[in-house]
Formats: structure tokens, C-alpha cells, sequence
């Protein structure tokens, strides 16, 4: 009645009622029937039995089980107590490995191991307590939050989790002092405190664990202090005097209830920039608009009839630069800044009160998804330091969650991410212990200067020179998974063999036959890893393995837990060791599956975390991309909490790089962008969405529109969760599944979401909040069937038939995925905000090599160019995207298709200075006074603009040379490849960027001087090569001519001059460190040059004059042979 797998593996269990196939699940068994055990709780879900599979693991030889029987609650077997049955629960689940997909049956696989080293936190997989003893049983003990071993009987006797459910179930009895459970020994559930403080306890009653100190004691002033009482049995003491619902949403004050008397502050200020640099900013705008249509019109009106071709031209290529500066400027004319009241933020939602008097958060949640896809190109190492700086955040511990996506399913990203858990039992205390910034270990450890500088603890240098020695020795154990893999995985390999040699000369078969043994990856603890192997099969590879999700760390209990310093490295006896909850995922891939990418991981996300955690916020990141500055999500949740917060759809951060050479040669900092132009979207609608460093409403991300308080309904006086139809009269109720998929635990998730969104009732103008204190709450223990029902909506069949990719989360169809899913929010109505902090919120890398730069920019224009040919396009958006935010999108279809014009106006001075014509029949006053008035425009508008943005002047001209560089090679590409997909149905296939440093590890910069040919290089180099060439020849032409023509000499040698000015950095960047450049590219370069302007001089130079004045005047000028 058990299925049977040929694999070899430890008992596995299948949590009863999670199969989304129903019946499908055991049709796609291969092995037969699968049959499962379930158990009903007192809390009405299904968990697993695994006394009956430990019983007939001897018989079945550790291969998968899995249940369908459910035993109803009898007088003989009642459902054990809920206390010890959450903690029992949540201890499987953070120690099980969970698989599962299409046609497949979700399995909870108990992992012993989870890495090779010894795992010491008790929130962490893996983690071991005491054995237990009763006969003949292998298995751990539960434990506690601390990593106390947990027994339930007074005697002190050690049982684990499944034999305690056989005692329970058979004779409700303790195994050693057979005495019978009392239930509710160990009953330290967590008393809500939203709705008032403590009543006093009755005579004679039990002193709850709250009331107890660190020491295990009973502590009388916290007791008076939740109690509001007073001492000895008999004393008067307040009454439960409540005032009832006066309107805040129910919440009841008492006597020592001041919070009413605290004046209300705003968590944010917009601040406007200064009006002696916005309004000549803004008249210069206007200036230049108007001098810019009257010399457009003049160059109409007087075209050079000796040129008429070269006349066209220039003015085709004038009028769109016109455009193109009008769609790119307009949306700059209403730039602001903004700042935070962090002490504000921690005043409203931190504090200790009468009615809470524990302190405990009133935050919302915030998930924090961090993707990655391939370990070769994106270091586990760096990936492991980023989720270390998450897991450090100043932020409630109890409210953060922490997602790691790995699509590339890779059991080194697996355990490097083991390995960084276990490390954060040392990492994140010493962060809180001694306010470490930034907490990234590999960025702190590497700062230059005095570590000891603004630091108060007599101890910090031994416990930094501690924490830095277990930190080199991390290093070395990530780097050396790879090979550590792979020498376990070849042991286990040749085991298997001898094991098959063995059974071939037992059953008389020729030992001389090929041994057919598949070449597995395994994991830690012996078994096969679910997910891609080095030698990739069927079931294994890296786009066909199941679904994969671990809860590294489990999620922590609601009130600090202070450490000590008797069992660790440090003295933690006052700080909170508590761990956010960590949880790796790897969605199901199958072939013929159209996976999306990164937007269809990054949806997977969105869904097993609404169901684990159900944050309120997302945050995302780049694997390469840590938290700078610790206190970066308090400074965002200040713009969501604030009044007017509930319609703002996500927090943008600016992105801010490392290991950029000085010069900036490339524009990598791109602070153009980043301080200049979504700081001046800031003022609109808001700030696009940029891919990463991105904090967004969950609820946003769903599809809906913002709340409308005069159409959106309220039940009653209080604030309450509304249904997902309340927000959309058009979905129906039914249709759910259509949106969202067939998940119910998702869609009840929903309504949930929204509401912990909404800011704090606490000021008349908030007309859409919820009260406060309504999320001060404990959060319910993980079981095995919430993870076993997360397993499934990551499976590759969830979102058939449904809206993700298309209305709901990030939206599929472009390499930009980030910019598309922003415009659809903004085009439903709803706003961003641009959040600059004082310190970098975030910090990640940029690729510094010119190719790898191109290709970057090749990736971003191709996305635009998609943007422009699909029904994103702001042409067609609604009327809720306002006018200006409307022109910055257009601007964002439209710019890579100034590749064109770009690349036939960086010809005209060559073509001019060949010709000896000019775009103009003659150089008057008047051309010139149009060409000084635009460009002292020009001149003043980027001096005004470096004065609001904060841009240095040098940054905004390393910004104009890398436009004309990408846009001249990376932008062209761009819309050939964009037309081809439109026309042809020629898809596009990017790589990942690696992000590894090059070969000289010696030198920082050693990417920047690594030439590696491509495609991209070869306009840019025609072009300078060409203007070098027309400079030289009408240089020599001027010079032996009879009558040289200086003036139209100088024109088109300014224009040569300015193109080749801007090529500068390429130019460097094709000579490398030792000027050693690949021949192909002078091979290339040189007869593409060479070609175009002898055959120009062919066709056109005799004929148009080039040599004609040199014969008019004698014969005795320079010529071609």
C-alpha cells in the first residue's frame, strides 16, 4: 500500500489534503498507489502520523510513504494539547525539506543534516536536541524558541514529537512516571494585548511565562505593571474600567492610557526645492522651447541648395532630437525631496503603553525576496552576505521574512544558504549588540578607517576580532561547497555501484556488463537532491526538477529573547538573538513550460509567502544587491504608514553601486538617472520601478486599484479586512481562481494583506486606516500542511488559466518586466515615492567592462523596444496616468530609437568636412546667435539641474558621452532585435551578467581593462575612425588648396571634434590597460572606414566639387590618387 521509489532516501511524509491534483497526484504516481496517513487537530487541520512509518521503515527499507487515512478524535484518541502540538508541528516543518509539483505528491522529507557543519540556533533546519528515550527510537527531542529540550511531563522524561502523538493516542500516559499528560503544562501561549492590558489574576492563580524574567522567575513589577495592581491577596486595585467603542476603531483606553494627549506627527515631509533654483530652471525650459522652435523653423525656411541632400538630413535628424529633449524634459519641470521622522515612526508603533505593555510592534509585515538563478555566474558568497544583511535589518523580528528564489534549483545555493543561516546566529546578535553598519559582513570588514570609532562597549574589539575569524572561516567553507559536493557526491556515486556490483554477482549476472549507475548530486545528510545535479537526468536538470522549499529558519517567537554568554563565542545577555524567518524556494520546472524568468520567480515568491507569512510589504533585491543602511525599511514603511499612504503602490530607492573605478568611465553610477529624473518623477506620479531595491504593497501587486474611501465600503464604526469584490465590483466571487488560482489559502490571504497595509486611524484625515494595535497579535505556528499547500502554488501548472504575468504580480512579456509591472500601477491609479535616504539604502554591483556594459544597456533598450510595439505603450493608457508621468513613459518606448538619428548626425561632420558643404548654405550672424543662445541654454540648464539633482557636473558629462556611445551601438541593436521579434516572431535570449571579479585579483578594476570583443563595438569605432579620416583629409585639402575655405573647415570640424569627444572613453576602453586591442577590431574598423570614404569620394567627390576648385585654381592643390 506504500509507494516505492528506486530512489535511495530517508522516510519521507506527505502531509495529508495538500495534493492540488486531487486524484492526478496518484495517477502520476510511477510507483502505484500512494496511500497517506493524516491526523486531524484540535485546530481542525490534517498533520501527518510517522509512528506507523518509523514501524514499517524496517519492513520498507526507508523508501517514501505516504497517507490518505484519517482517524477521528475518540475517546481513545484525543487531540493532544495545542501548545505542544504547534510546537511539535513547527519543529517538523523547519527540519523537513518539502517537493512537490505537477502530477506529483507533496512530500516533507525529515532531514537530520541540512550541512556538513554543526548547526547551533534553534530556530535553524537541522538542528539537534536531546534523543530520546524511549526504546528503540531514534529520534530528537522538541525544543524550545531557546533550544531547550521541551518534556511535557513533570518527571522530566524525554520524548520526541511522534512517540509523545503514539502516547497521547494510545493510553494518554507518560511513558515514565506513567502518570496521565496534564494538558496545559506547557501553556506559554502569548496573551493578546490589543484589546487593554491584563485583568488581575485570581487568587491562587498560575504565574504566566509573561510575567517571568529572564531568569525564569517570577518578576513582580512586570506583573504590576500588566496587572495595573497592587501588592497582597485582597488589595484594591483599577478596575476593568473600558470606555468602549469611541470611534478609534474600538480601542479601549485606560486610566493610564495618555496617548490621546500626544499631538499628532507626520511620519514625512515633502520638501519643495528652492525657488532661486526651480523657477530659472523652469524659465530657461520655456526659453529653450522657444528658441528651439524658431531656429526649427528657420532651418526650414532656409535650406542650402548646393546640399540639399546633407540638408535633409541634419534637419530630420533636428526635428526628432526636438522631440526626444521635449519628452525627456518636460517630466523634470515639478522635481522634490522628501525626509522621514524616524522617531516619530518608533513612537507610534513601538512604544510600550498601558495597552501594551510588552512593547511589542505594531508593523506591518515585510517579506524580503532576494533571486538568483546560477551560482557559477552570481556567487553564493555574495548571495549568502545579502541575506545576511537582511536578516540583520532594524526591523521587528517577529514582522520580517526573508525568501530566497533560486531558479537555477542548485543544492550549492542550497547549502550556501544553510551555511549563511548558521552564521547568523553569530552575525546578527553582534550587529544588534554593537550597531554595526553596514551589516553585510564582506562590505564591513573591508571599510577603511577606525572600526572602533562612535563604538561604546568596552568589548567590541574582541568580539569583532571573534566574529572576523568565524567569518574567514564561513568564507571557506562557501567556497568550498562546490568541492565538498562534489567529492560527497562522488562517494555516495561509488557506493551505489559496489552496491549494484554486489546484487549483480548475487543474482549470477556478468560483472562484466556495463554498470548503469545515474550520477546523482546528494545532499548532507545521503540522499538525493530534489532539485538540478551536476550531471543533469530526467527530473533533475536545471529547467525539469520538482518544487522546493526549506524553512531554514523558522519563524521567531512575538517577544525578545535575550541571550548569553555561557554556551556562545559572545556575550548576548542583553541582546535580542532572535532570527527573522528564512525560507528557501526553488518553483517546479518542467520542459514545453514557459517559466518566465525572472518575473515568473519572482511571482512564485509572491504567492508561498502569502502563504507563509503574508507580509503586507515586498521588498526585492538583486542577489548582489545588500542592505547599506539598516534602518532603510523604517524609512520606507514612514511613506506607507503616513496619512495618504494607503494609495501608494511601491517605495523606490535609488541604486547605488561598489567597485566602480574613480573616473566613472562608463556611466555606471548612472546618478543622472537616479537623482535627476526619478527625483523629478518623485513631483508627478511617482518614480518608475527599476528592478531592485523596490518596496511594494502586496496588495497592489494583486491588481487591484487603490482604495477609494467615498466608494469603497466600511463595515460598521470599525476598520475591518474587506473581501476582494469589495475592491473590484467586477470580480466575482466565483471567478477567484481565474485571477489567482484554485489556492483558497491564497485568496483568504487577500483582504488580509490589504488591510495590515492601510496607515494608522489616528488622525481625522486617514479615512481608509485600520486602528492601532490591530497587528500586535502573535502570528500562528507554521504547520506542515500551510508549507505543503505553499509547495503547490509554486508548481509550474499554477498560474495556467489564470492573470499572473497578465493583471496580477510582475507582468510577463518583456526582458523589462520591472518597468512594465510600475506603469501598470500607475496606469490603475496609483502612485510611488521616491525614497533618497542619508545613507545609502542599498548597494550592489555594476558590470565595469565595456562589453559586459553594452550588453547591460543592450538588455534595458531591447525591453523599451518591446514596450513601445505592445499594448504598454502610454499611447494607449488610461486617463488615471497623468500627463506628464504619461510623457516619461513614451520617453521610455521611444529613446532607443534615436539610435537612428543619432548615428546619421554623428556622420554629418564627416560627410561634411569630405563634401566641403556644410548643413547650412552659409554660416551668418543669425545661425550663429541660434547656436549660442540654444547651447547657453544648454549650459544653464545643467547647471541648475546638478544644483536640485545633487549630480556632479563631471557625472552629467560622463552621463552625455556613454548616450552617445550606447546609443550608437547597444540602442541600434536594440530596435533591430525589438523589429525582428515583432515582425519575424525571433524571440530574445539574454545571459546573466556575471557578477565575479576578473582574473586579476590583485587589482579591483581588473574587468575594467579586459577587451572582449562584440558586435556592438563596430559602430561607434566606423564613426570615429570616419571623423578622424574627414578632419585629416579636409585638413590637407584646406591647406594646398588655392582658396582654402577655412570657415566651413572649422564648422565641420567642431561638429567631428564634439563626436569624437563624446567616443573618448570608448576609445580608452578599447585600448585596454597595455593598449593591446584584438586585431580584428582595426581589421574590422579600418576596412569599413576606409571603404565608406573612398567609395563616397567615387560616387559624390568629383562630381560635387571636391577636386574642382583644386583644378580651377591651377591644378596645384591636394587630390586621391
Amino acid at each position: 500500500m506504500a509507494s516505492l521509489s528506486g530512489q535511495p532516501s530517508k522516510k519521507t511524509r506527505s502531509p495529508g489534503g495538500t495534493n492540488p491534483g486531487g486524484s492526478q497526484g496518484n495517477k502520476g504516481s510511477s510507483s502505484g498507489q500512494t496511500v497517506k496517513f493524516a491526523r486531524r487537530t484540535s485546530s481542525g487541520r490534517y498533520v501527518s502520523l510517522s509512528r506507523e512509518d518509523l514501524d514499517m521503515s524496517g519492513e520498507l527499507s526507508g523508501d517514501y510513504m505516504n497517507y490518505t487515512v484519517q482517524i477521528p478524535p475518540t475517546p481513545d484518541n484525543q487531540p493532544m494539547d495545542t501548545s505542544i502540538a504547534a510546537k511539535a508541528e513547527e519543529q517538523y516543518v523547519s527540519n523537513s525539506l518539502f517537493t512537490g509539483g505537477f502530477n506529483s505528491v507533496t512530500r516533507a522529507h525529515l532531514m537530520d543534516k541540512v550541512i556538513e557543519s554543526e548547526v547551533n540556533h534553534p530556530q535553524m533546519a537541522g538542528s539537534k536536541g536531546s534523543s530520546c528515550s524511549m526504546p528503540a527510537c531514534d529520534g530528537k527531542i522538541m525544543k524550545d524558541e531557546r533550544g531547550n529540550d521541551v518534556m511535557p511531563c513533570e518527571c522530566r522524561f524525554k520524548i520526541c514529537r511522534d512517540c509523545y502523538m503514539d502516547a497521547q493516542k494510545d493510553t494518554g500516559l507518560c511513558p515514565g512516571c506513567k502518570e496521565v499528560y496534564k494538558v496545559g503544562d506547557l501553556d506559554d501561549e502569548i496573551p493578546n494585548f490589543s484589546n487593554g492590558a491584563l485583568s488581575l489574576p485570581a487568587p491562587g492563580g498560575s504565574k504566566g511565562m509573561m510575567r517571568r524574567n529572564q531568569n525564569g522567575e517570577f518578576d513582580h513589577n512586570k506583573w504590576l505593571f500588566e496587572t495595573q495592581g497592587t501588592y497582597g491577596y485582597g488589595n484594591a486595585y483599577w478596575p476593568d474600567d473600558r470606555d468602549g467603542d469611541d470611534g478609534d476603531g474600538g480601542i479601549h483606553k485606560t486610566m493610564l492610557d495618555t496617548s490621546a494627549d500626544i499631538p499628532w506627527k507626520p511620519l514625512s515631509r515633502k520638501l519643495p526645492i528652492p525657488h532661486s533654483i526651480i523657477s530659472p530652471y523652469r524659465l530657461l525650459i520655456v526659453i529653450r522651447l522657444v528658441v528651439l522652435c524658431f531656429f526649427l523653423a528657420w532651418r526650414v525656411r532656409h535650406p542650402n541648395r548646393e546640399a540639399m541632400w546633407l540638408w535633409v538630413m541634419s534637419i530630420t535628424c533636428e526635428l526628432w532630437f526636438a522631440f526626444s529633449w521635449i519628452l525627456d524634459q518636460m517630466p523634470k519641470v515639478t522635481p522634490v525631496n522628501r525626509s522621514t521622522d524616524l522617531v516619530v515612526l518608533r513612537e507610534k508603533f513601538d512604544m510600550p503603553s498601558p495597552s501594551n505593555p510588552s512593547g511589542r510592534s505594531d508593523l506591518p509585515g515585510v517579506d524580503m525576496f532576494v533571486s538568483t538563478a546560477d551560482p557559477e555566474k552570481e556567487p553564493p558568497l555574495v548571495t549568502a552576505n545579502t541575506i545576511l544583511s537582511i536578516l540583520a535589518v532594524d526591523y521587528p523580528v517577529d514582522k520580517l521574512a526573508c525568501y530566497i528564489s533560486d531558479d537555477g534549483g542548485a543544492l550549492l545555493t542550497f547549502e550556501a544558504m544553510a551555511e549563511a543561516a548558521s552564521f547568523a546566529d553569530l552575525w546578527v546578535p553582534f550587529c544588534r549588540k554593537h550597531a554595526i553598519e553596514p551589516r553585510n559582513p564582506e562590505a564591513y570588514f573591508l571599510l577603511k578607517g577606525d572600526p572602533t570609532k562612535n563604538k561604546k562597549r568596552t568589548d567590541f574589539v574582541k568580539d569583532r576580532r571573534r566574529v572576523k575569524r568565524e567569518y574567514d572561516e564561513f568564507k571557506v567553507r562557501i567556497n568550498g561547497l562546490a568541492d565538498s559536493i562534489r567529492r560527497r557526491s562522488d562517494a555516495f556515486n561509488a557506493r551505489e555501484e559496489m552496491k549494484m556490483l554486489k546484487h549483480m554477482k548475487e543474482n549470477g549476472t556478468d560483472p562484466a556488463e556495463a554498470i548503469k549507475v545515474q550520477k546523482a548530486t546528494w545532499m548532507a545528510d545521503g540522499t538525493h537532491w530534489p532539485g538540478a545535479w551536476s550531471v543533469p537526468s530526467s527530473d533533475h536538470a536545471k529547467g525539469d526538477h520538482p518544487g522546493i522549499l526549506q524553512v531554514m529558519l523558522k519563524p521567531p517567537s512575538s517577544d525578545p529573547l535575550m541571550g548569553g554568554g555561557e554556551d556562545k563565542l559572545l556575550d548576548f545577555s542583553d541582546v535580542d538573538i532572535r532570527l527573522p524567518m528564512f525560507v528557501y524556494v526553488s518553483r517546479e520546472k518542467r520542459r514545453g513550460y514557459d517559466h518566465n524568468k525572472k518575473a515568473g520567480a519572482m511571482n512564485a515568491l509572491v504567492r508561498a509567502s502569502a502563504i507563509l507569512s503574508n507580509g503586507a510589504f515586498i521588498l526585492n533585491l538583486d542577489c548582489d544587491h545588500y542592505i547599506y543602511n539598516c534602518l532603510a525599511v523604517r524609512e520606507g514603511m514612514c511613506f506607507m504608514m503616513d496619512r495618504g499612504g494607503e494609495d501608494i503602490c511601491y517605495i523606490q530607492f535609488p541604486q547605488r553601486f561598489e567597485g566602480i573605478d574613480p573616473s566613472d568611465r562608463y556611466a555606471n553610477h548612472n546618478t543622472v538617472f537616479f537623482d535627476g529624473n526619478m527625483r523629478a518623477l518623485d513631483g508627478l506620479q511617482g518614480p518608475m520601478y527599476v528592478g531592485t531595491g523596490c518596496m511594494f504593497r502586496r496588495f497592489a501587486l494583486y491588481g487591484f486599484e487603490p482604495a477609494n474611501p467615498d466608494k469603497t465600503p466600511q463595515k460598521g464604526a470599525e476598520a475591518q479586512a474587506l473581501k476582494a469584490t469589495d475592491f473590484d465590483p467586477d470580480l466575482d466571487v466565483n471567478l477567484l481562481p481565474k485571477r489567482f488560482g484554485n489556492s483558497t489559502m491564497l485568496a483568504e490571504s487577500i483582504p488580509i494583506a490589504e488591510f495590515q497595509g492601510r496607515p494608522l486611524a489616528d488622525h481625522p484625515a486617514v479615512k481608509y486606516g485600520r486602528p492601532p494595535g490591530a497587528l500586535r497579535a502573535p502570528k500562528e505556528p507554521l504547520d506542515a500542511t500551510t508549507v505543503a499547500e505553499a509547495v503547490s502554488v509554486i508548481s509550474c501548472w499554477y498560474e495556467d488559466k489564470t492573470e499572473w504575468g497578465d493583471r496580477v504580480g510582475w507582468i510577463y512579456g518583456s526582458v523589462t518586466e520591472d518597468v512594465v509591472t510600475g506603469y501598470r500601477m500607475h496606469n490603475r491609479g496609483w502612485r510611488s515615492v521616491y525614497c533618497i535616504t542619508k545613507r545609502d539604502a542599498f548597494r550592489g554591483s555594476a558590470p565595469i567592462n565595456l562589453t559586459d556594459r553594452l550588453h547591460q544597456v543592450l538588455r534595458w533598450a531591447t525591453g523599451s523596444v518591446e514596450i513601445f510595439f505592445s499594448g504598454n505603450n502610454a499611447f494607449v493608457a488610461s486617463r488615471k496616468l497623468k500627463f506628464l508621468q504619461r510623457l516619461a513613459y513614451l520617453n521610455v518606448g521611444i529613446y532607443p530609437f534615436t539610435s537612428f538619428f543619432l548615428i546619421v548626425y554623428c556622420f554629418l561632420p564627416a560627410l561634411s568636412l569630405i563634401s566641403g558643404q556644410f548643413i547650412v548654405q552659409n554660416v551668418n550672424a543669425v545661425f550663429l546667435i541660434f547656436l549660442l543662445t540654444i547651447s547657453l541654454c544648454l549650459i544653464g540648464l545643467a547647471i541648475l539641474e546638478v544644483k536640485w539633482s545633487g549630480v556632479a557636473l563631471e557625472d552629467w558629462w560622463r552621463n552625455e558621452q556613454f548616450w552617445l556611445i550606447s546609443g550608437t551601438s547597444a540602442h541600434l541593436a536594440a530596435v533591430v532585435q525589438g523589429l525582428l521579434k515583432v515582425i519575424a516572431g525571433i524571440e530574445i535570449s539574454f545571459t546573466l551578467t556575471s557578477k565575479s571579479a576578473g582574473e586579476d585579483v590583485d587589482d579591483a578594476f581588473a574587468d575594467l581593462y579586459m577587451v572582449k570583443w562584440t558586435a556592438l563595438m563596430i559602430p561607434p569605432i566606423v564613426i570615429g575612425m570616419i571623423n578622424i579620416i574627414a578632419i585629416v583629409v579636409a585638413f590637407c585639402r584646406a591647406v594646398f588648396s588655392a582658396v582654402p575655405e577655412w570657415g566651413r573647415f572649422i564648422g565641420g570640424a567642431f561638429f567631428a571634434f564634439w563626436v569624437l569627444a563624446h567616443l573618448y572613453p570608448f576609445a580608452k576602453g578599447l585600448m585596454g590597460r597595455r593598449r593591446k586591442t584584438p586585431t580584428i577590431v582595426f581589421v574590422w574598423s579600418g576596412l569599413i572606414a576606409i571603404t565608406l570614404s573612398l567609395l563616397w569620394i567615387a560616387l559624390g567627390g568629383n562630381q560635387n566639387g571636391i577636386l574642382k576648385n583644386n583644378a580651377a585654381a591651377g591644378g596645384g592643390g591636394f587630390q586621391f590618387p
